[in-house]
């Protein structure tokens, strides 16, 4: 048993709700690792969490979801999976179904260097987790990157690989596409042949946007964005809508949609979209889709997929995460102050105090573990 610090909320509410505490950890036991993070990534779903939106299972707890690290050390041999130990620091352990299910997990060795994209109890130093929740991360990308993109880079991959399945010549449009999920998923869009329209609500966001291969950006708050969508295919309108906006956004969305197109809300930017009469889509024969990350991945392999076509597209340069904020771990409520105001860029990162002041954050490469995982997904940029 051991210490460390974390931010944690007793109760839900703004972010002045996040405490930064010390906790204790427990030593790893069968089946998982010890991990002192790197780099912590933010995302909308840590406030959604934090304010209640998302309930979490029980308080008071450490909340994030995806970070990047170094194993400290390793449990005994045993089983593997969501064993006792692992779990939100300081909270009350792991979550009955909260990770991949396996039949043996993958094998780690203190110094490796790991990432993962849907563990609640991410803002913290050091945390024991489960190994089947944990991927290597290859040579060529360092913790910031790794954390940054995981759950965002994940959430990409099951938008247009599994729920959609985009092909090549198609046209899409992408929702806040200067956002963290917006920057990677237009990349992901264009590297499989599609002609991508990204909304942004700033001439500077939408720089961020062209630079992240929007072939067409429209500023919301200057233009109508049905209007525009509408002239840029010829009154067809698109195959595809991909929306982490939310309300303020889903109609005009659906007014976008070309017949038998499927409209996918993934995000509560803007608050939850209204309940939906159905009879509103049969007109044109449209689909409504509102999926989340975990089941895509709850199966081992299908998280190694996921995280392999990911990191393997960062490593070769196919796709580029931007990190355009830093902060520090026990400045997490400053940095949901600034998501929430829309005063982002790109993807945000909260840095440990010892990676702030360490040679950690400079270091690209590992061990080397990611190579098999990588490898064996074959970099698929294809259907």
């Amino acid at each position: 048993m051991s210490k460390t610090m974390a931010i944690r909320i007793h109760a839900p509410g703004g972010p002045e709700v996040l405490r930064w505490e010390e906790v204790a950890v427990p030593d790893p036991g069968p089946g998982e690792v010890l991990v002192r993070h790197e780099a912590v990534g933010l995302n909308f779903i840590d406030t959604y969490h934090r304010s209640g939106l998302y309930p979490v299972p029980s308080l008071p707890t450490a909340i994030g979801m995806e970070a990047a690290g170094v194993v400290e050390a390793v449990g005994p041999p045993g089983g593997a999976g969501s064993v006792a130990g692992a779990g939100p620091p300081g909270g009350a352990g792991p979550v009955a179904g909260s990770g991949p299910t396996a039949a043996a997990g993958p094998s780690f060795r203190p110094g490796d260097r790991v990432a993962y994209g849907f563990g609640l109890g991410a803002y913290c130093e050091r945390r024991v987790m489960p190994v089947d929740q944990l991927v290597p991360i290859p040579d060529g990308v360092d913790s910031e990157t790794a954390a940054a993109a995981m759950l965002k880079g994940m959430t990409s991959w099951y938008l247009c690989r599994r729920t959609y399945g985009l092909s090549e010549g198609e046209t899409v449009l992408v929702h806040a596409a200067a956002g963290g999920v917006g920057t990677i998923l237009s990349q992901w869009c264009k590297a499989l042949g599609a002609t991508v329209i990204g909304t942004a609500g700033s001439a500077e966001k939408g720089r961020v946007a062209r630079a992240h291969d929007c072939d067409h950006v429209i500023l919301y708050k200057e233009e109508d964005f049905v209007e525009r969508v509408r002239e840029i295919t010829g009154g067809e309108g698109v195959p595809v809508v991909f929306d982490g906006v939310g309300k303020a956004t889903f109609d005009g969305s659906m007014k976008c949609l070309a017949r038998f197109g499927m409209m996918i809300t993934f995000g509560n930017a803007s608050g939850a979209v209204p309940p939906l009469n159905l009879l509103r889509l049969s007109a044109r024969g449209l689909t409504v889709a509102r999926p989340s990350l975990k089941p895509y991945i709850d199966r081992r392999e299908d998280l190694e997929e996921a995280a392999g076509e990911l990191l393997g597209h960062i490593a070769a340069g196919r796709i580029r995460v931007t990190v355009g904020q830093r902060f520090a771990l026990k400045d997490a409520a400053a940095a949901h102050r600034a998501l929430e105001s829309r005063a982002t860029r790109g993807c945000t990162v909260l840095l440990p105090d010892e990676t702030r002041t360490g040679p950690a954050r400079a270091r690209a490469v590992g061990r080397g573990a990611g190579s098999a995982l990588v490898g064996r997904n074959h970099l698929l940029l294809s259907r």
